[in-house]
């Protein structure tokens, strides 16, 4: 049986194993890490059985709650964050192995796919002709994986992007719209219609979308609806779960037992 990687992330360049398709199994352990700026030929499926995963590409922030998966293409610049004691899974996946798409999303991950993933990581058999079964049926599974929207964008324009960068080092900051705008040096409007124009959200939704992902993420990773709604600035437990329930149809509980029991299909639109 492979012994699971742990972090540190060892030296391991997967563009060297001649495979369509690969698994590997992460375990994280009681601090949070972080795997840097990097790429590889093969796209990469990121996979949470356990606590949560953040994916940071150029367009924007990617948050892989448990059961779901981000798929990345090959060939572009990324880097994740995992919780605390996250079970993660990457598959690499060759470029002409499948039919995947050509841009970052959310993925569903359904309950055979899951079993794919864990079984192909874990190599119990050793069985050479086994393994290429598996890995054939996951990548016909994977592209009919459905898509979902769980991510937040983010601008390559500048101002834009140091905004993102703050809110996502502290997203308890409750700097007002005009606040941000003295620090880019625009106007309110002028920010306000760039935020508009950029990522297709008022800012006041593109923040909220962004506290959804980090509540999310961390109440994946078992920190409390308490903890939570403090974390991010929030007068009262109240107030965070209604702006939850408002956002996405059920308050957190509900809401993150239907990703464990429908395999990833909740989503945040």
């Amino acid at each position: 049986m492979r012994q699971p990687l742990r972090w540190p992330w060892p030296d391991l360049d997967v563009d060297d194993v001649l495979a369509p398709a690969i698994a590997v199994r992460v375990d994280v352990t009681e601090t949070r890490a972080e795997v840097p700026v990097h790429r590889h030929r093969k796209g990469q499926l990121v996979f949470a059985l356990g606590g949560g995963v953040t994916c940071h590409v150029p367009s924007g922030l990617w948050m892989v709650p448990p059961h779901c998966g981000v798929w990345i293409p090959g060939d572009m610049e990324h880097s994740n964050v995992a919780t605390a004691n996250a079970l993660i899974f990457f598959v690499y996946v060759e470029p002409e192995a499948a039919d995947l798409p050509d841009r970052c999303c959310t993925l569903s991950i359904s309950p055979l796919l899951r079993e794919l993933i864990i079984e192909l990581s874990d190599g119990v058999q050793d069985d050479h002709a086994r393994d290429e079964l598996l890995t054939k049926i996951l990548l016909t599974e994977l592209p009919r994986m459905p898509v979902q929207r769980l991510h937040l964008p983010i601008s390559s324009e500048p101002r834009l992007r140091r905004i993102a960068e703050a809110l996502a080092q502290d997203p308890a900051d409750r700097s007002t719209l005009a606040e941000w705008a003295n620090r880019v040096a625009l106007s309110e409007s002028s920010l306000a219609r760039l935020v508009v124009k950029e990522t297709g959200l008022s800012f006041g939704r593109w923040r909220q979308q962004l506290h959804l992902i980090v509540a999310i993420r961390e109440l994946a990773s078992g920190a409390s609806v308490q903890q939570v709604s403090g974390d991010l600035g929030y007068g009262s437990v109240t107030a965070f779960i209604t702006m939850f329930k408002k956002a996405l149809g059920k308050p957190p509980a509900k809401y993150l037992g239907s990703i464990t029991q429908n395999g990833g299909s909740a989503f945040v639109a």
